[in-house]
């Protein structure tokens, strides 16, 4: 089939382009849940940025469906949401899916304990960027212990996002094959 008909295909069923769209909510989906006003922790832990998850897990087994201009939206989501600097989880999401987008080949053969490693590495070039931005624009070194308390606990909660990930990737999978 054409690029023009499968384009003809998602614009024609709403079923493929809900499939087609899943990674993406999913991903805003995390923004939303990791930046909704509760906490239970009583606010002595930052949020977490969940997002990055599914911009990893999609980013390696289906870079179609996760390209890099979704990715810049889920950033300014998060952005948003945090109330963060416009651009900052923008870029620190960017600066990851370039890392996995180039590393491809290398991170998709990985599983168990390198693939939790990988996603760590992937977490502290996303969180690395977002603070040398956070610190070009106040004109000072923000405080590096929310960032890193962040980052870990991004990094702990990837393995309870990893199988639900898998779930919704087998259900798009299937979406997809029964539509076209």
């Amino acid at each position: 089939m054409t690029e023009r008909g499968s384009l003809f295909l998602v614009l024609v069923s709403p079923v493929r382009l809900f499939g087609t769209l899943t990674p993406v909510l999913v991903a805003l989906l995390l923004v939303i849940i990791a930046n909704l006003p509760i906490s239970f922790t009583g606010g002595l832990l930052p949020a977490p940025a969940l997002a990055l998850a599914a911009i990893y897990f999609w980013g390696l087994t289906r870079p179609g469906l996760m390209p890099p201009l979704a990715v810049l939206v889920i950033g300014f989501a998060e952005d948003l949401l945090s109330g963060g600097p416009p651009g900052l989880w923008a870029t620190g999401f960017l600066a990851a899916y370039i890392l996995i987008d180039r590393q491809r080949k290398n991170l998709i053969e990985l599983n168990g304990a390198g693939h939790l490693i990988a996603f760590t590495g992937a977490m502290l070039l996303a969180g690395g960027a977002a603070y040398l931005l956070a610190s070009a624009i106040y004109l000072r070194f923000v405080p590096l212990p929310p960032l890193l308390l962040e980052s870990v606990l991004t990094v702990l909660l990837y393995p309870l996002l990893d199988r639900p990930l898998h779930w919704a990737d087998r259900s798009i999978t299937r979406l997809l094959r029964s539509t076209g």
